[in-house]
C-alpha cells in the first residue's frame, strides 16, 4: 500500500479481522486492553534509556519501535471502528480542545498541566 488513508487501514483490518473470525474477541473493551498492552511494549524499548533519543536506540531497534507504534496505531483504529468514532475528527477537536487549555502565551516552554498555569 503505497499512501494508506486513515479510512483504507480501517477496510484493511476489517478485512483481516474478517478472514480470521476475530470480530468476535474485538469487544471494546478488549481493544482497549490491547492498546494498553501495545503501549507498554512500546514503552519498554525506552525503558532504560536516558531520554530515548534515537542515537540511544540499538541497531534494528527504530524499526521494533515502529511496529509496536504500529500495532498501538491499528487496535487504535479497530476500537475507533467498533465504537463508530471518526478517529482524525475527534484527534482535530481535541487539539482545538488543548489550544483552549494550553493558550500559547501561558503555556509556551511550560510543561505545566493546564490547571496549573
Amino acid at each position: 500500500m503505497s499512501d494508506p488513508t486513515m479510512e483504507s487501514l480501517r477496510n484493511r483490518l476489517r478485512a483481516f479481522v474478517a478472514e480470521r473470525d476475530w470480530d468476535q474477541f474485538h469487544a471494546p473493551k478488549s481493544l482497549a486492553m490491547s492498546i494498553t498492552i501495545e503501549a507498554a511494549e512500546l514503552a519498554e524499548h525506552f525503558q532504560w534509556l536516558r531520554t530515548g533519543a534515537p542515537e540511544e536506540l540499538a541497531p534494528g531497534q527504530t524499526a521494533k519501535v515502529g511496529e509496536e507504534m504500529a500495532d498501538v496505531l491499528l487496535y487504535l483504529i479497530r476500537l475507533a471502528d467498533k465504537l463508530d468514532i471518526d478517529l482524525l475528527a475527534a484527534a482535530d477537536r481535541k487539539l482545538d480542545l488543548n489550544a483552549i487549555k494550553y493558550p500559547v502565551e501561558k503555556a509556551r516552554g511550560r510543561s505545566t498541566k493546564y490547571d496549573q498555569l
